[in-house]
């Protein structure tokens, strides 16, 4: 197999993820000291479908600190469902609208209230995160 050259993505130096690592610490307490339920996913290794804001390192070179939002379990499970079922895109069922809503209005909380704290925020790239929010400093 040494005939196959993979442009696999670089990985942050461990220096650039320690610093992500005390941003995200600082994004996760904002959003908790303003109602918001929000955790470490990539620290919290039970966390998987845990609803609130999830907030994670990503440690790849582009990357960065990330903020998802999960709903409870059953709309997202009735979400999935209903895609793999098959829809038909120009006329989507109420869950997967309101799943999409839901997902739109917490990704601009998330937004308002980090900037508000002090953080410089922006819509992640929706190619490759979809409706994350990117915390790119702390402004203090």
């Amino acid at each position: 197999m040494s005939g196959y050259n993979f442009d696999l993505p670089s990985k942050a130096t461990p220096e650039v993820v320690t610093e992500r690592e005390r941003l995200a610490d600082e994004a996760c307490r904002a959003l908790v000291r303003a109602g918001i339920p929000a955790y470490r996913g990539d620290l919290d290794e039970d966390s998987g479908g845990r609803p609130g804001a999830h907030v994670r390192v990503d440690p790849l070179a582009d990357g960065g600190v990330l903020v998802d939002w999960n709903t409870q379990g059953e709309l997202a499970a009735a979400v999935v469902d209903l895609l793999e079922r098959g829809v038909d895109p120009s006329h989507l069922p109420r869950e997967i609208r309101h799943f999409e809503a839901v997902q739109t209005c917490m990704r601009d909380a998330v937004l308002g209230i980090l900037a508000s704290a002090g953080f410089q925020v922006e819509k992640a790239d929706a190619h490759s995160y979809g409706k994350a929010v990117q915390v790119k400093a702390f402004t203090h």
